[in-house]
C-alpha cells in the first residue's frame, strides 16, 4: 500500500537537518553553511526534477530523455572536479572526469535498458532517466575518490617519481604503484556497500519500491541488477580516468609536468 507524504511530513524530517546544523555551529565544526546549503538544493533540485519528470513520462521523446541525460552527465562530471584538493587546469579535467563517466554509467544504462530491462521503448524516460541518475550518483564517487587519490599522491611523491625515471624506468612502471592504489581507494567504497547490503543495509532503490508497495522479491531482483551495474560501472569509471591521468601527468619525454596541469593552491 502507498503512502503519501504531506508537506508536514517533510518539514519533521528537516527539523532533523536543522538541529543537526545547529549542533555543527554549537561544536564549530564549520560545515553548517555546506549543510543547509546542501539541504536547500536537496529540496529544490528534486522539486524540480520532479516536476520535469512528470512532463516527460507523458510525452515520450528520445530528443528530451537525451537532453536531460546531457546535463545529469555534464554536472555529474563538473561535481567530481569541484571535489578535487588539487584542480587540473582548463576544460581538460572536465573533460576527462566526464569522459569516464561516459565510458561508464551512459554506456551501461544503454547496455542494462536494452539487452536486460528491455523497455520499450528502451529509452523510455520511467526507466532510463533514474537507472543513468544512479549510476552516475553512485560512480562519480569513486572516480572523483580515485581521482583525488592519484593526483594528491602524484604530486606528494613527485621526486620519488622522478628518482625512478632517472633511474631508466618509463612513465607506466614510475606511477604504477599509486595508480593501483588510487584504483583500490575508488572502489573500496562499491565494494563495501555490496559486502553489507541485504545484512548491515537496505539499499535506497529497494527500499523505496518496498515502502512504494512493490514485493519484495522483485524489489530485491532490481537491487541485485541495480548493485551490479554500479559496482562495473564504478570500477571501468575509475580504470578509465586513471589511465587519461597518468597519461597526461607525463610528457612524451617522461617527465613530470604539474606546472601544465594542475591549479595552484592557495594556503588556507
Amino acid at each position: 500500500m502507498f503512502i503519501p507524504l504531506t508537506s508536514l511530513d517533510l518539514s519533521l524530517a528537516a527539523v532533523l537537518v536543522i538541529m543537526l546544523a545547529l549542533l555543527s555551529w554549537r561544536m564549530q565544526l564549520n560545515v553548517t553553511q555546506q549543510l543547509i546549503i546542501a539541504a536547500i538544493r536537496t529540496t529544490v533540485q528534486l522539486l524540480l526534477i520532479g516536476l520535469v519528470l512528470k512532463t516527460i513520462f507523458t510525452h515520450v521523446d528520445i530528443l528530451w530523455v537525451a537532453l536531460i541525460c546531457l546535463v545529469m552527465l555534464s554536472v555529474a562530471g563538473w561535481e567530481i572536479l569541484s571535489r578535487q584538493h588539487r584542480k587540473l587546469k582548463g576544460w581538460w579535467g572536465f573533460g576527462v572526469s566526464t569522459a569516464s563517466l561516459f565510458v561508464s554509467s551512459f554506456f551501461i544504462s544503454i547496455l542494462a535498458l536494452i539487452t536486460i530491462i528491455q523497455a520499450d521503448p528502451w529509452y523510455h524516460p520511467q526507466y532510463a532517466i533514474p537507472l543513468l541518475g544512479m549510476l552516475l550518483g553512485n560512480t562519480m564517487t569513486g572516480i572523483a575518490l580515485g581521482m583525488d587519490r592519484l593526483v594528491q599522491t602524484a604530486w606528494q611523491q613527485g621526486s620519488i617519481i622522478e628518482q625512478r625515471l632517472m633511474l631508466g624506468q618509463t612513465s607506466v612502471q614510475a606511477i604504477n604503484d599509486i595508480r593501483k592504489e588510487s584504483m583500490r581507494a575508488g572502489m573500496i567504497p562499491i565494494i563495501n556497500s555490496m559486502a553489507a547490503a541485504g545484512i548491515v543495509s537496505l539499499p535506497g532503490m529497494m527500499t523505496g519500491q518496498i515502502l512504494a508497495g512493490a514485493p519484495p522479491v522483485e524489489a530485491v531482483k532490481y537491487q541485485i541488477l541495480i548493485m551490479f551495474l554500479i559496482t562495473a560501472g564504478t570500477g571501468f569509471g575509475v580504470i578509465s580516468v586513471l589511465w587519461f591521468i597518468s597519461r597526461r601527468l607525463f610528457d612524451d619525454r617522461h617527465r613530470l609536468r604539474f606546472d601544465q596541469l594542475l591549479k595552484t593552491v592557495k594556503n588556507k
